[in-house]
């Protein structure tokens, strides 16, 4: 009997150690105790409240006026003293898991057809967004020349660090310790200009194998504590912020068509399983707390709020850190997309040496090849043993990337 109420407590502390746990309230309180950046925290806020009048006011509430936004992106690992092949493309991997939640392409979001009817009036939401890894004009000092991507290993955002002036002007994602049990943090509104960043904890960064000192592990292995934690970072609360008893634009989380809840949803429930402020919970947005596996969408009044933010600080970015090769960009084809598992890369040009890596949804690489004194203009690719899906290909040469949606059925 002793052993069997030592197991149930044992499961018990396994479940509470499993919790997602964010940051970024304690984040806010700090900010909000100093006046410099209280201030600075407030004046982003007046900006953004333009912005998203402005928005509401047009009938096309996501119509941006710089059709797809494309971020620089720098991604820091202040820990890792020497650089590694592998951390380079843990960090593109968990950009690429971005663009795919950020955009409603990972695959999971079908899940919202059977789960909608729990949720009159909830439609899902994305971006039309590119997130880059910056890989021009480096800041001086770094050690970068043009072509390499923009990943640091022991030399910015050390000790703590959650702003640094060196990096000014991208989005800036940093791989460390976030604190105890902490996932990771973001201010609510982040400032590019001031070289703010999103923390990631060790364990949460990217999907897959990852590498040494740097392993996803489950069950917040699929990269979406990022996604998670940018939402801060682009203006969102979380789902959990309160009931609204009078106005769902000033309670809760100031956004309409999320339905109120006062506490955070951990675990994997069912849809429409849980609820809070005598509503059925939203439990698999992204700004929730749930397991990776188990969240899966923003909502159409979450992305229209990012939007309004990303337009108050898209001045903020550096406009010059990305390649404009449209040589590079437009001499890729693919045919056939949708395809059943084999299709071919054409160029319209050769191109010597350039790679090509495929993701699945969950960022685990199911093919990677380099070619090298290249003198084809068509290579075919064979996925037929994969399931159908949605995948993401990534083609790559001299510090140009392309990243393009796939699709086998």
């Amino acid at each position: 009997m002793k052993l069997k109420l030592l197991f149930a407590l044992l499961i018990v502390q396994l479940g509470y150690s499993q919790q997602r746990t964010c940051g970024m309230e304690q984040k806010m309180e700090r900010i909000m105790n100093d006046p410099i950046a209280k201030q600075n925290y407030l004046n982003l806020q007046a900006n953004f409240e333009i912005e998203l009048a402005k928005l509401e006011n047009n009938s096309n509430r996501l119509a941006s006026p710089n059709a797809t936004i494309i971020i620089p992106v720098a991604v820091h690992f202040p820990d890792a003293t020497t650089p590694t092949t592998c951390l380079r493309a843990l960090a593109q991997n968990q950009v690429d898991l971005l663009n795919l939640d950020y955009n409603g392409l990972n695959s999971d979001i079908s899940q919202w057809t059977s789960a909608r009817s729990f949720y009159p009036n909830v439609n899902t939401g994305s971006l039309d967004v590119r997130f880059v890894l910056a890989n021009q004009n480096h800041p001086a000092g770094t050690g970068l020349v043009n072509g390499d991507l923009a990943v640091t290993f022991g030399t910015d955002f050390l000790g703590g660090a959650d702003a640094d002036s060196t990096w000014s002007g991208y989005l800036n994602l940093v791989c460390r310790n976030a604190g105890s049990g902490i996932l990771g943090y973001s201010p609510l509104g982040g400032s590019p200009s001031n070289g703010q960043t999103v923390v990631i904890s060790l364990s949460s960064f990217g999907s897959g194998a990852g590498c040494t000192g740097y392993v996803p592990r489950s069950p917040y292995h699929l990269g979406r504590t990022l996604t998670h934690e940018l939402g801060h970072f682009f203006n969102l609360d979380h789902t959990f912020a309160g009931c609204t008893n009078t106005s769902c634009t000033t309670q809760g989380d100031k956004v309409c068509d999320t339905p109120p809840s006062n506490a955070s949803v951990g675990g994997c429930p069912a849809a429409g399983g849980t609820t809070k402020c005598s509503v059925k919970t939203l439990t698999m947005n992204y700004m929730d707390y749930t397991n990776d596996a188990c969240m899966y969408m923003f909502t159409a009044g979450q992305a229209s709020r990012m939007l309004a933010y990303y337009n108050s600080i898209s001045s903020q970015f550096l406009t010059n850190v990305l390649s404009t090769n449209s040589f590079f960009v437009n001499n890729f084809s693919i045919v056939p997309n949708p395809s059943k598992g084999i299709f071919d890369i054409q160029l319209k040009s050769v191109l010597d040496d350039y790679s090509i890596v495929i993701y699945d949804t969950t960022g685990r690489i199911i093919f990677e090849k380099e070619f090298v004194n290249n003198s084809e203009l068509n290579q075919r690719i064979s996925l037929n043993d994969n399931m159908k899906g949605i995948y993401l290909i990534s083609i790559r040469s001299q510090g140009d990337c392309l990243t393009k949606k796939i699709i086998i059925d």
